[in-house]
């Protein structure tokens, strides 16, 4: 950041202009008084009326007194407006504080301004504000970069684990063990692969164009059927045309992650999923719902953090990193729309994706 050279403060500038206007106001009252009074003085005295003073006898008196009332009125213009501009930017200075305190790292300060509201209540609100918003994703990108570490470690810990065993004790039948190290390998592609695709939604990197939800869900079911009929889920699929507008890679990626959610997270067989779209007056939705297992409220509030799995909805099969809801989330907030996860009542899970709709 450019230096910049040191200037008055601001409350020394509203303690000038303060006391600019007490005196540019007590200057027209002294015009006034000469203008409308003592010119109507005669400037000889009457004779026969004994002494009566005229107008140079006035102005003698007038103009001393008026500069001491001058210099009366500059004083208190500078004390009066000293403390009134102190009083008045207090407010700025807590305000200053706390912005300070931010760049310093500290997040969790606060100004929470008392007071009536006005321009600097709403300043005040709208920085505490950001700071909890920018605090809650500090946050967020912390927990993300430990649980992607942590992630991105197993594969590569067991990879070398594995490496070590086979070079202490060179295994007669090698077939195995590269068997092993690509599914090894292959998770760990697919979890480098998801990061990225995290990352490409938050930076909303994309062009937006006219997408139509249904056919986007139709290819997701297309794509996901055969993993579907192996776990022995049904899935059905309904609805109208529903354009959004947006990513048509991304929004691919959504129904294709809500499908596959829904299908490995269902019943251990006879499973259901439902895939709906729908077009309500300014936006358009998808709903997926699959049955499964009871979910209670507190768990549904987690699923859409990155790397967060509900203990009982891990099967032994699964075969997805712990990202699917989180970019889920990241594609819908780049397309600034809604994402609701909802326990059903007889089991399993609704994702209600809500988009505004393409006004072209």
């Amino acid at each position: 950041m450019t230096a910049r050279e040191p200037g008055p403060s601001a409350r020394l500038k509203l303690t000038l202009s303060y006391a600019a206007v007490i005196m540019l106001a007590g200057a027209l009252l002294l015009a006034v008084v000469w203008v409308f009074l003592l010119r109507y003085v005669p400037e000889q005295s009457v004779p026969g009326t004994g002494f009566t003073p005229n107008r140079s006898d006035l102005v003698r008196a007038f103009v001393p007194r008026a500069a001491w009332a001058m210099l009366a009125l500059l004083a208190f213009g500078l004390v009066g407006g000293w403390l009134l501009a102190g009083r008045m930017l207090a407010p700025l200075t807590r305000i200053t504080r706390a912005t300070r305190a931010a760049a310093r790292g500290d997040l969790s300060h606060r100004i929470e301004l008392e007071g009536r509201q006005d321009e600097f209540r709403e300043l005040a609100d709208s920085f505490d504000a950001m700071l909890a918003r920018i605090e809650a994703q500090v946050a967020e990108q912390q927990r993300f970069a430990a649980n992607a570490s942590h992630e991105l470690r197993t594969p590569l810990a067991i990879t070398q684990a594995m490496l070590d065993v086979a070079r202490s004790d060179p295994p007669a039948d090698s077939g195995e063990l590269v068997a092993r190290l690509y599914s090894v390998n292959a998770r760990a592609i697919a979890l480098t692969e998801a990061l990225l695709m995290l990352s490409r939604a938050d930076q909303r990197s994309f062009v937006r164009e006219p997408v139509d939800l249904s056919l986007v869900a139709e290819q997701a079911v297309e794509l996901l059927l055969p993993l579907a009929e192996a776990r022995d889920v049904v899935i059905e699929a309904s609805g109208a045309v529903a354009t959004a507008a947006g990513s048509p890679a991304l929004l691919q990626q959504l129904a294709t992650n809500l499908v596959h959610n829904a299908i490995v997270h269902n019943l251990a067989s006879g499973g259901t999923v439902l895939v709906m779209t729908a077009t309500e007056e300014r936006s358009v939705v998808l709903r997926v719902e699959n049955t499964g297992p009871m979910l209670s409220p507190q768990l549904v509030a987690t699923l859409t953090e990155p790397f967060q799995r509900g203990t009982e909805r891990i099967r032994s099969d699964h075969a997805g990193v712990g990202l699917g809801l989180a970019i889920a989330k990241s594609i819908v907030r780049a397309h600034d729309g809604e994402l609701a996860l909802v326990p059903r009542a007889d089991g399993g899970l609704a994702a209600t994706v809500r988009l505004p709709a393409d006004r072209h």
